[in-house]
């Protein structure tokens, strides 16, 4: 359910998707939506990550060069690192001036079993905040997609075939699956 949210978002903003672009654990997203990608790397914190070029951890990535990148492609990651803040601000200094940071937060997900490193779940005004005091609060977009009925259907395992069109395009504020964050460095 949440990936529909996550698509619809990175179509929207697929013209971002280029140059240089970091994307975590795969670069699938980079592949099927980027538009004139030169060079596409992959973040993870396991060196045995086939697809990894970078093995660094967010939130304490001194080694990654400033302005690297022109795009990264942060989705459904954040939760997961203690230090969003430092992740967030690594994620800034990171981008090439100029370069655009897409990213996809939870707001309602069940606990990953077995992960003892879920810390977080956002909202927009959490959001607003977070990406605002390091991108400032022109230079970032923060939308939230979902309903009380999507919420529901991705709790009880549903995915997104078994709503109508007109479901899941509903949206309501107050009921957000996920939140989408577009930051732009200046």
């Amino acid at each position: 359910m949440d990936r529909y949210f996550i698509e619809r978002f990175l179509a929207a903003n697929r013209d971002d998707i280029r140059g240089r672009v970091l994307e975590v654990k795969n670069s699938e997203y980079t592949n099927r939506f980027g538009r004139a990608v030169a060079q596409a790397d992959v973040l993870d914190l396991e060196a045995s990550n086939p697809e990894v070029t970078i093995v660094a951890d967010l939130a304490a990535c001194d080694a990654i060069p400033d302005a690297s990148f022109d795009c990264f492609i942060l989705t459904q990651t954040l939760q997961f690192i203690r230090s969003s803040q430092a992740a967030v601000a690594h994620a800034h200094r990171i981008l090439k001036s100029g370069g655009v940071l897409l990213v996809t937060v939870p707001t309602a997900s069940p606990i990953v079993a077995g992960r003892v490193t879920d810390y977080w779940r956002f909202t927009v005004a959490s959001c607003d905040s977070l990406f605002g005091d390091v991108f400032g609060r022109d230079s970032i977009e923060v939308r939230s997609y979902g309903s009380f009925v999507t919420c529901i259907a991705f709790m009880a395992g549903m995915a997104q075939e078994e709503l109508t069109r007109h479901e899941l395009e509903r949206q309501d504020p107050r009921f957000s699956l996920i939140v989408t964050v577009r930051g732009k460095k200046a």
